[in-house]
């Protein structure tokens, strides 16, 4: 019997793996690799190692997570090492739980090797503390990808005062703003959204509730973007340390619009 290591790759910046998951990529023979992975981590896989890509796009998956699950299963059980790498954490909306469940119902020793998710390090690239002594002593992560029944989640935040941090919203940007603000969030709540985190083509679009929506359209960001929300975005424009020391690609960012 071989051996599953669900590994969380980080956010983009391969330098944030960590370093039991850089050993158990080094130890596998076959990987198992998400869209997002820096092909930097990938040149760690020992000679002869298997590499498969099973990526998911918004409106396209390179492989089904039913056949991932059986790849899974299907390489260990003939006494494989089997990396699956998924971007950032895998337990946090990374189906994670998933795979580590269908792998130990079928009897298949695994370990989970956490990640640093975009949540937290998208916004720290950024200059954005996700908390701060003097605006917020908490934050929530939740998906832009609820259902349309998701409506009291959006009152519930909205009545907060910590940060809320929004993994794959952007697309849903116009509906999100419009709920915080319909249950009593302020219009004039700072948000930003960061685009390819923690790499050289990070980019940031910032403003408030009421205007991020048309910002972020004229800016033409997509997904994979972070939308943070709450008074700790205003440090942004004094920590923005990643792009003042010239790690960023593209410009200078004026008045909250690149």
């Amino acid at each position: 019997m071989g051996k599953v290591y669900l590994i969380g790759a980080g956010p983009g910046d391969p330098e944030l793996i960590t370093l039991k998951g850089l050993r158990a990529i080094q130890e596998s023979d076959v990987i198992l690799y998400d869209r997002l992975i820096s092909e930097e981590l990938l040149g760690y896989a020992k000679p002869g190692a298997e590499l498969i890509f099973c990526g998911k796009l918004p409106n396209y998956h390179a492989m089904t997570q039913e056949t991932i699950n059986r790849f899974l299963v299907k390489y260990a059980k003939k006494g494989k090492v089997v990396a699956r790498l998924k971007g950032g954490d895998p337990f946090i909306f990374g189906r994670g739980g998933e795979e580590a469940e269908w792998v130990s119902k079928r009897g298949i020793p695994y370990e989970v090797v956490p990640g640093v998710t975009s949540g937290a390090a998208a916004p720290a690239y950024a200059g954005i503390p996700l908390t701060h002594r003097s605006v917020s002593a908490s934050v929530t992560f939740i998906t832009g990808h609820l259902q349309d029944n998701s409506e009291g989640e959006w009152e519930h935040l909205a009545k907060g005062k910590g940060t809320i941090a929004i993994y794959m919203g952007v697309s849903k940007l116009p509906s999100i703003c419009e709920k915080l603000i319909r249950h009593g969030r302020s219009a004039e709540t700072p948000v930003a959204v960061i685009y390819q985190g923690t790499t050289e083509n990070q980019r940031t679009v910032t403003g408030t509730l009421e205007g991020i929506a048309e910002r972020v359209k004229q800016a033409n960001m997509k997904n994979p973007s972070m939308i943070v929300i709450g008074e700790v975005v205003s440090y942004h424009e004094s920590l923005n340390w990643f792009q003042a020391k010239g790690a960023v690609s593209e410009g200078i960012e004026m008045n909250g619009v690149l």
